[in-house]
């Protein structure tokens, strides 16, 4: 029936152009034009029908007026080029329910961009202009926090609209429906892309990668559907060595437990499978050269047994996947190693709790029971290290920690809640690498094996 319904609506497609409303307003856009315009594949793709791809096709002409003038890309990763109208609380949406994975079949994804473009085309049938609504991401009167979960998006969220007649969000909604043809030509013919790679498919239309990711992440937001099951996979930054063994999607094997050398967290963590490890913990840390010293130094094999991951600074998707994934299999205890200032408290929560921006996911990504091995606060007075090798801090620093200080599960954390306030009260930060002012191997020798031994975390 929705094929029908959307190829009788051939109409539309000569309303895209003719609209009063919608193509006066969306005509001021000379990128949404461009992208509308383009959607002739697009159109083809979107419908297997092919009667959904005859009216989206029709689209062209009505790009090719749009394109009358030239807008700037967007170029902020949030909502500088939307025009926003809240929805009334009795139109706020609910999450859709997806598999302990978080897999959706391509079969739904493929359904549920056909449901986005059939409204988009009903809108034109009736002479309106289409909108898109997406949930409020960044808003924290969407987010709530469960001690179980961490930072998640409540099931009545506030929303936004995309609107195709408001010249501050039309560039986005014609990029929106640029980027939902990509995705639906992937999951039709099991291919998969990277953000970067959707990118350069057109630089000059997208403007700049952070403008892909944001959409990425609001189409992911409003299908209900984890970005992996759109066939968008992240570059992966991250590494991992120590106890594991699993395998591949494709079948390739893969070893981590060389001691001197790591592993690149595989870009469809989903997809792995065959996990084996005999680790007693997981040690995330925050730092590329503190995660390369203690490769060199063994730590893996020295103490016990363990799982060593960095995401090399603020993780990317798939290394938090993997955290996560790696906690399901094994139930064993994770700990971070992060520096003793508040960008890598910051990064020890995104791990824990999640981020704000991708609470949608939540329950496939955060690992609540991670706790606070080191660099302390604390340490630093207990360690009586000097003064002169610690870094006062900055006014962006102490408004970050006021930040943090001032979130849900700070109140839940009374050790953690203390360890901000003594960092607050000295306005000083340290490096994980200050400890080599004790003695060159003293993380990997004393440190570490201290903490671990007695339970030196909170």
């Amino acid at each position: 029936m929705a094929g029908r319904a959307i190829g009788q609506s051939e109409r539309a497609g000569g309303a895209i152009g003719q609209s009063g409303r919608a193509g006066r307003a969306v005509d001021r856009s000379g990128m949404a034009g461009r992208a509308i315009g383009q959607s002739e594949r697009a159109g083809r793709v979107v419908d297997r029908s092919g009667m959904a791809g005859r009216a989206i096709g029709q689209s062209e002409r009505a790009g090719g007026a749009i394109g009358k003038s030239d807008w700037p890309a967007p170029t902020s990763m949030e909502d500088h080029s939307v025009c926003s109208t809240p929805v009334p609380a009795g139109n706020k949406a609910s999450l859709r329910e997806t598999s302990h994975e978080g897999h959706v079949p391509s079969a739904e994804v493929l359904e549920a961009i056909e449901n986005v473009i059939l409204d988009v085309l009903k809108s034109l049938a009736q002479n309106k202009a289409p909108v898109l609504t997406l949930a409020r991401r960044s808003d924290w009167r969407n987010i709530e926090f469960k001690d179980s979960v961490g930072l998640q998006m409540i099931p009545h969220y506030t929303t936004k609209q995309i609107r195709s007649d408001c010249p501050r969000s039309a560039p986005k909604f014609a990029l929106m429906l640029k980027i939902l043809s990509m995705i639906y030509k992937m999951v039709q013919s099991n291919t998969y892309a990277t953000k970067r790679d959707i990118y350069y498919s057109d630089t000059l239309l997208f403007g700049s990668q952070s403008v892909v990711d944001n959409i990425i992440n609001d189409i992911s937001c409003m299908l209900r559907i984890p970005r992996r099951s759109l066939h968008v996979l992240s570059t992966t930054r991250g590494f991992v060595a120590g106890n594991l063994s699993y395998t591949e999607e494709d079948g390739t094997k893969v070893n981590c437990t060389c001691s001197t050398t790591a592993v690149t967290v595989p870009s469809n963590v989903q997809g792995i499978k065959n996990l084996i490890s005999h680790a007693k913990f997981m040690l995330i840390v925050e730092k590329d050269a503190t995660f390369q010293r203690l490769l060199d130094d063994d730590f893996c094999n020295k103490l016990s047994p363990c799982i060593m991951i960095t995401g090399r600074g603020i993780p990317d998707l798939n290394t938090r996947l993997l955290v996560r994934k790696l906690w399901d299999s094994f139930q064993i205890p994770i700990f971070t190693l992060m520096d003793a200032d508040p960008h890598g408290v910051e990064i020890m929560c995104i791990y824990k709790y999640g981020s704000v921006s991708m609470s949608f996911e939540a329950h496939h990504l955060t690992v609540p029971s991670i706790r606070w091995l080191g660099l302390l606060p604390s340490d630093l007075q207990r360690l009586n290290i000097h003064k002169d090798a610690l870094i006062p801090f900055t006014k962006q620093d102490q408004k970050k920690l006021a930040s943090i200080q001032k979130r849900p599960y700070i109140a839940c954390q009374p050790t953690w809640k203390k360890e901000l306030e003594i960092m607050a009260a000295s306005k000083l930060k340290a490096e994980i690498q200050v400890l080599t002012s004790l003695s060159s191997d003293y993380l990997s020798r004393v440190y570490l094996p201290n903490k671990l031994q007695f339970g030196g975390w909170v």
